[in-house]
């Protein structure tokens, strides 16, 4: 980019030295930073997401008993259709930032995407509002059977809608938000950091809310009123957006190739000159000099494509130094993209088989209430927003002075302590089910589904409050570790690639539920998901988790010992 200046400054003007390099603003003037960017900005764009949030979780917290209660699905095959739905939300960012860093870009993108997230939760409100007769179903009773195939069809067009909508809007928006903070300046690189904590801490607020309220309104009033309040806030969230347009920086769009075709040209480049001998290039002279000894020997396989076989640097023939190492920085993510995958199946737990544990067991308070099963869940919110300011504000000072790391512990540190945590959240969840099983009984409930069982549901808060805990390890950590590990112009298929650990691992746990079910469910053999629990296996399904969850951590301590660190700093 070159050089900005103000109409009528001088070369030692202040003003000058206030301009931010290497973004804009919304005109394409450059930008000072008194006036832009920064808090000032992050602050409408976690608004924005604190909106979305409320949303989504209006929508896939309670999503199991509304598929089990009003469209009558099994407890297995509720859980396989939540599960491929959140693998689908999951993995959709990674088209979204396809076109947001190869099109459209990270603003026009969120805009776009949010503009269908109102369509579709407006579809998805009037397909629950939609009224069916009694003479819609087989034997007449409308209790006992599910809506007509056209308002199931369209019940599940919208929220896959949903699913596609929040593939623009959720890697852009964050991606979006660090970008406010300039990395050069020092004030706002430590404003970054703590950027990551306090969005998740934003989110889980609003996760928060909708919990105690939304799923309240959905189990006790109405699911059209449910769904559409969801709908008002994507609209509000769109308003707010918009509204903070004139203080937003925008990157400089450079006339480059995009990121997907330089990545797989050094595919393609370094197998094309698979026969080349010569390997001795270690250095780029026009562009970064020496080429760095560790790095260099990582995948040393793609240094091919920085020469021809005939010894050519004809472009087209060759690759640039820069491409290969950016090449290099991300293949190194994809064993920790993948020793991630249980704890993403772990992460799916509260909203699945933990709800439908809580249907079974004494919620009531006081005489009259009774907690909405899925209202559970803000437990698991309360662990992420009492524990982000203890993180952030005792735990990081403490561990600065021990380790002398700006953040206290790496990035991967953080990633590795988060997953033991929730492999201890496994435990405690098999225990606490053995003791709703006993408890059941002993009672005799065994063969009484819909009694509920005398053991009060807060047995059940452990194992939400760790996982949320483990959240804000694991969780913020990998955020931060796929925005900063990539290169700059992959920050929004960074944190698509994040995202995508959630979404692989959701198919990866409706697959295993799926097998499961086969295997436990014939024979006259009680099946592990059950439709009643009291006859089910929970308990084999969290002990697996838990091994499956220790097999996890010993590979990633692996691999986070072997990880080359693309940047200098390293937490």
């Amino acid at each position: 980019m070159p050089p900005v200046s103000f109409p009528g400054e001088g070369a030692n003007s202040p003003l000058l030295a206030d301009v931010v390099d290497g973004v804009i603003d919304c005109k394409g003037r450059p930008v000072r930073r008194s006036s832009s960017g920064g808090w000032r900005s992050a602050g409408f764009i976690i608004g924005v997401e604190v909106a979305e949030r409320f949303a989504y979780y209006g929508i896939s917290s309670n999503l199991i008993n509304y598929l089990t209660g009003p469209l009558g699905q099994s407890v297995a095959t509720a859980a396989e259709n939540v599960n491929a739905w959140a693998g689908t939300a999951s993995l959709s960012p990674l088209l979204g930032a396809f076109i947001a860093d190869s099109f459209l870009g990270r603003y026009r993108t969120i805009v776009t995407a949010s503009v269908i997230y109102i369509l579709a939760l407006g579809l998805l409100t009037l397909s629950a509002v939609i009224p069916f007769s009694p003479s819609d179903c087989q034997d007449g009773d409308k209790d006992t059977c599910s809506p007509p195939l056209n308002q199931v069809v369209l019940f599940f067009f919208s929220l896959y809608m949903v699913a596609i909508a929040q593939g623009g809007h959720k890697p852009c928006v964050q991606a979006f938000g660090a970008d406010q903070f300039d990395g050069q300046n020092p004030r706002e690189c430590r404003a970054k950091s703590s950027f990551f904590n306090w969005w998740y801490f934003c989110l889980s607020t609003g996760t928060l809310i909708t919990l105690l309220i939304i799923n309240y309104i959905q189990d006790n009033l109405s699911w059209g009123l449910g769904f559409g309040l969801p709908c008002i806030s994507m609209a509000a969230a769109l308003a707010l957006f918009l509204l903070g347009t004139r203080t937003y920086r925008f990157s400089v769009k450079r006339d480059v190739k995009s990121p997907f075709w330089r990545f797989s040209s050094v595919f393609v480049t370094a197998f094309r000159n698979r026969k080349t001998t010569s390997l001795a290039i270690v250095t780029d002279q026009e562009n970064c000099g020496t080429l760095p000894g560790e790095s260099s020997e990582q995948f040393r396989f793609l240094n091919k494509a920085l020469l021809a076989p005939d010894g050519s640097k004809e472009e087209g023939r060759v690759c640039t130094f820069s491409e290969v190492e950016e090449a290099k920085a991300v293949l190194r993510l994809i064993p920790i993209w993948a020793t991630a995958l249980v704890y993403a199946i772990v992460f799916q737990q509260p909203t699945t088989f933990f709800t439908k544990q809580g249907v079974t067991m004494d919620r009531s308070i006081g005489r009259d209430f009774n907690i909405p099963s899925a209202s559970l869940q803000c437990f698991e919110s309360i662990g992420i927003v009492l524990f982000v300011p203890i993180y952030d504000r005792i735990f990081v000072p403490l561990a600065r002075k021990l380790t002398g790391k700006p953040s206290g512990i790496t990035m991967l540190q953080r990633i590795g302590t988060g997953m033991f945590l929730s492999m201890t959240s496994m435990v405690i969840a098999a225990l606490v089910e053995l003791e709703r099983l006993k408890t059941a009984r002993e009672h005799g409930l065994i063969d009484k589904p819909n009694v509920t069982v005398p053991m009060s549901v807060w047995w059940l808060i452990p194992q939400y409050a760790l996982i949320g805990v483990s959240d804000v390890f694991t969780m913020v950590g990998l955020q931060e570790f796929f925005y900063d590990q990539v290169p700059d112009e992959w920050r929004s298929i960074g944190l698509s690639l994040y995202l995508s650990i959630f979404g692989v691992g959701s198919f990866l746990g409706s697959f295993l539920i799926s097998a499961i079910e086969k295997a436990t469910g014939g024979s006259g053999r009680d099946s592990w998901f059950a439709n009643n629990l009291n006859r089910a296996h929970l308990n084999y399904f969290y002990w697996l988790l838990a091994g499956m969850s220790f097999l996890e951590l010993i590979a990633f301590i692996y691999f986070a010992k072997s990880y080359i660190y693309n940047r200098a700093r390293r937490s």
